[in-house]
């Protein structure tokens, strides 16, 4: 083991001041990169070859075999390069026309690794039984509605058509290539040109093959990065794919990224960055603003859409990615995958619309679940509240300013030596009590748990995780690795070992059968897992040797990406099943791969406090939600640095429109809780965490919508209005789900105006004036002028927005609160629509129907009249709805009514409901409308009623 001096050395090295700027030596680049540096190469070759050019790789026609019952297709696969070496391929059509192409190496020298896909996936994707394979002469094909599959023999290509028109080409220039396992030893020297006829064929297969690979061996069986060298037992196996999408010229996704969301080339002409884009999970501190650099999380997902469609690829694949992203033209998209390892899994997800992609997608790897209600109010963090008397001074102080909170967290200062689960008796004695006054008040807590133990003795979860021989191993094979990271020596526990499963979630419970437990905690307490990419301090990259040795026998390089989930998936289920009944868990994870939607919430990491990090975050959230990582959020503020009030205040007019709303700063910032601002900060910020709150049922509904659906909770333009060409590339505004809420976050300093843009030929009133703007069928822009205070927000005409109005000092304390509908009329003045969702908020028994879900319909009554109706969605009787039922509405505001209604009336009741009518002008030159307000109708949220306006 390591001396204390040298981690304590290694420690304060870290937060030296200028520690905290990226440092970009620390982290490859696609030319220090052996199996990239020979992907694109192999793509250069491609390009100075030209039309000569022709993949090495075809099907064996005579080898193709088309199941009876299934739509499943298999073929044996050959390359010219090396005709001794085997390939199969298989593809496959789901039930709802979703395409899986597999193909890996048959009877090489050693297996690939195969597994991605099954921790990626909710289950075994069901194949259909009604489409059918046609094999032919030059390929083998199935046609099932507007879709085709054709698999060409000659070259192997791979090809999803839309009535007749290309939408996804595997391998259409030629880039597919995996490099097969094979022995160290040098290859047989071959004779010269004139040597006879015996040498014509090894001499020819030499030449091709150093036209296709490349003449020198290039990183084959080790690698040196920096002070690192990474040896490569195995030998060279990556997997180069080319994914061509010819007629969409936009694409998206593959998080994560601080980059735009319609992503820039990497090659061509038009490219923006020189790099590809990287997937390999990293600990990069203060990651730069625009970048293809890779951050902390990886999902290999692409959108691509165009007008007519949409479609995307999941690549399931775990290892180190390289892609390159170029647009030949406006109207289609290239890209280039380099892995380091694995197979070919590549699903094509057909589409045709955003929507269908998205379901596509949750049906393979799953939706975010609805989260708990709490968990989606204000959370206050810090590097680190320091003590229990500090946290009850902070929740103190948001009471006296009557500021809305609903969890408090800690970071690693909480813990004994950075000893997770063990409480610092010093400065938290009692972390029951401290979390019971927390809680008094409906709020939570919030603990760092990190996936490295402290190797010591008295570390009884380290030495439980020893002693069970679920500890990941060096390269050996042999004992246990050791790395350096917060608990200085350490060792991490092997997440794709079956046996640490149980055991991990038996960490959790209060009272264990055997051994140690946590007792000192509530179910108040909720999770935060940081580090788990995982981050070791003195490895290459800030992380885990490649050569590391998991369950199985597989080398960390085949599974990196996937390591964060399998953590937070594990922590994720330990919470849930610590209580009787299960509750819904919290657990916040940095690091993340396809299918982490299932287990929480994540955060882009370590962002800066500058005004291009706030612009790149809100892109970053809609990126990850493109990729199924919905319950996402940027930290308020930055992480490092000291904003300046202004900052502060457009960070929280942000925040409050993110999924995950948190407030973070490193340890070194002057502490910026919103309390201590002077006026008129503190109270501009507490006005914005006001509406974060009352918008609370919107957020909710909209979560349980993207539940059922896959469909992000913050929807980018192209996905609301997936035909408007002008708006593919904006995402500096959103909509909040199908609540109708347009968000235009500011983001820049000292602006006095911005833009709004409205897509199509509809009214948008604004949330706070109610003034009305009128969009255009063409497409327009909104000039809208700017306070510090100004939030550009607003509501599409044709929705209605639920909102609860009551002030509270936590989420829980608004169960019963009474609701305000806004009710947007469209531009006919007559019609609207929108929804509620509500349950307990924590508990599970949602899942058997225990719930509230009302539709309000707003439609013409008459000539010239509005009825305004509440419709039950829900099984009705729950214990749940019996809970509520006297939660009424207080208050409905009609935005767009023509004229001063005659009367207002619920029907079935006699008397007339009490209004008030207004004329608000319009926000640009459009018409005036009018505002009706309409107090307390006093109809109950669980009941049908009508409310007419008659005109």
């Amino acid at each position: 083991m390591r001396s204390v001096g040298l981690f304590g050395a290694l420690f304060f090295a870290l937060l030296a001041p200028d520690a905290f700027s990226v440092k970009t030596n620390d982290f490859k680049t696609c030319s220090q990169s052996g199996f990239c540096r020979r992907g694109r190469a192999l793509s250069a070759r491609a390009k100075d070859a030209a039309s000569s050019w022709k993949s090495p790789y075809s099907v064996d026609a005579s080898s193709v075999s088309i199941s009876p019952s299934e739509a499943v297709v298999t073929a044996a696969v050959k390359s010219s390069l090396y005709p001794e070496i085997k390939f199969e391929l298989e593809v496959r059509v789901h039930e709802d026309g979703v395409v899986r192409v597999r193909m890996d190496e048959k009877d090489g020298l050693r297996k690939r690794y195969d597994e991605a896909a099954s921790w990626a996936l909710v289950a075994e994707p069901v194949i259909s039984k009604d489409v059918q394979w046609t094999a032919g002469k030059k390929d083998v094909r199935a046609v099932y509605g507007d879709l085709s599959i054709v698999v060409a023999y000659d070259p192997l290509r791979v090809t999803l058509l839309r009535k007749g028109r290309e939408q996804v080409v595997l391998n259409g220039q030629g880039l597919l290539h995996m490099e097969h396992f094979r022995a160290k030893e040098s290859l047989p020297e071959v004779q010269a040109d004139g040597a006879g006829e015996e040498a014509q064929v090894p001499i020819k297969a030499e030449k091709l093959r150093a036209w296709f690979e490349g003449e020198e061996e290039d990183a084959f069986w080790d690698e040196k990065f920096n002070s690192w060298t990474d040896s490569k037992p195995k030998g060279p196996e990556s997997l180069s794919l080319d994914i061509t999408f010819p007629n969409h010229g936009t694409v998206y996704g593959i998080p994560q990224h601080a980059t735009r969301l319609a992503l820039p080339s990497t090659t061509g002409d038009d490219a923006t960055f020189s790099d590809p884009y990287r997937l390999y999970n990293a600990d990069v501190f203060e990651y730069l603003a625009s970048s293809t650099m890779s951050l902390y999380g990886s999902i290999p997902v692409m959108h691509a859409h165009s007008a007519d469609s949409t479609v995307a690829i999941f690549n399931a694949v775990a290892s180190e990615t390289w892609i390159d992203v170029h647009h030949p033209t406006s109207k289609s998209s290239h890209s280039h995958w380099i892995s380091e390892s694995g197979i070919m899994d590549v699903f094509i997800l057909p589409g045709p619309t955003p929507e269908d992609v998205f379901a596509q997608y949750a049906r393979l790897t799953g939706s975010t679940p609805l989260p708990a209600h709490w968990s989606l109010g204000y959370h206050q963090c810090r590097w680190n509240y320091v003590s229990t008397d500090d946290v009850r001074t902070v929740q103190k102080r948001f009471d006296e300013e009557d500021m809305p909170v609903d969890v408090f967290w800690l970071d690693i200062e909480y813990a004994e030596e950075h000893k997770y689960f063990i409480w610092e008796e010093k400065t938290f004695p009692d972390p029951v009590e401290m979390t019971n006054d927390v809680a008094a008040v409906g709020r939570k807590m919030v603990v760092i748990i990190d996936p490295h133990l402290k190797r010591t003795s008295n570390y009884p979860v380290y030495q439980e995780a020893s002693d069970l021989e679920i500890l990941v191993k060096p390269k050996s094979g042999e004992g246990e690795y050791e790395g350096w990271c917060w608990s200085g020596s350490s060792s991490w526990i092997d997440m794709f070992n079956p046996g640490s499963w149980e055991w991990w979630k038996s960490v959790f419970k209060f009272q264990r059968e055997n051994g140690w437990s946590w007792t000192n905690s509530t179910d108040a307490v909720h999770i935060w897992n940081d580090m788990n990419e995982p981050s070791v301090f003195n490895g290459p990259e800030i992380t885990m040797p490649k050569d590391n040795i998991h369950f199985g026998g597989w080398e960390h390089r085949d599974v990196h990406n996937i390591n964060g989930m399998l953590f937070h998936n594990l922590t994720s289920q330990g919470v849930a099943e610590r209580t009787t009944p299960h509750k819904r868990p919290f657990v916040l994870t940095r690091s993340f791969y396809a299918g982490s939607q299932r287990f929480g919430a994540m955060w882009t990491g370590d962002n800066l406090g500058t005004w291009d990090h706030m612009t790149v975050g809100v892109q970053m959230v809609l990126a990850n939600g493109i990729a199924g990582m919905t319950f996402a959020g940027s930290d308020v503020g930055g992480f490092f640095g000291n904003p300046d009030t202004d900052m502060l205040v457009r960070w929280y007019q942000v925040g409050i429109f993110s999924p995950f709303f948190r407030a973070h700063a490193h340890i070194d910032t002057k502490r910026r809780e919103p309390f201590l601002l002077d006026e008129p900060y503190k109270g501009m910020i507490k006005d914005i965490l006001r509406i974060r709150y009352s918008m609370l049922p919107v957020w909710y509904t909209a979560f349980w919508e993207s539940s059922r659906t896959g469909i992000p909770v913050l929807r980018p333009h192209y996905v609301m209005f997936p035909k408007d060409t002008a708006g593919f590339e904006i995402d500096d505004q959103f909509f909040i789900a199908s609540s109708g809420l347009l968000v235009k976050p500011v983001t820049e300093k000292d602006i006095t105006e911005t833009t709004v843009y409205l897509a199509e030929d509809q009214v948008y009133y604004n949330y706070f004036t109610e003034a009305p703007s009128y969009g255009s069928s063409k497409g327009k822009r909104i000039t809208v002028p700017l306070e510090l205070s100004t939030i550009p927000l607003y509501i599409r005409g044709g929705s209605v927005v639920p909102t609860r109005e009551r002030p509270r000092r936590s989420s829980p304390l608004m169960a019963h609160d009474p609701f305000t509908l806004r009710v947007a009329l469209d531009k006919t003045g007559f019609s609207a629509k929108g929804d509620l969702y509500l349950d307990d908020g924590e508990g599970l028994t949602y899942q058997t129907g225990d719930y509230v879900w009302r539709k309000f319909v707003a439609e013409k009554n008459g000539k010239k009249g509005v009825r305004l109706a509440s419709r039950n969605l829900s099984p009705a009787g729950g214990e749940y709805e019996k809970s509520i039922k006297d939660v009424r509405v207080e208050k409905v505001t009609i935005l767009g009514l023509a004229n001063q209604p005659k009367e207002v009336k619920v029907v079935g009741r006699d008397e007339p409901l009490a209004w008030t009518y207004k004329t608000v002008a319009a926000g640009d030159k459009g018409k005036a409308v009018g505002v009706l307000v309409i107090k307390d109708p006093a109809v109950l949220i669980t009941q049908d009623w009508e409310i007419v306006i008659d005109v």
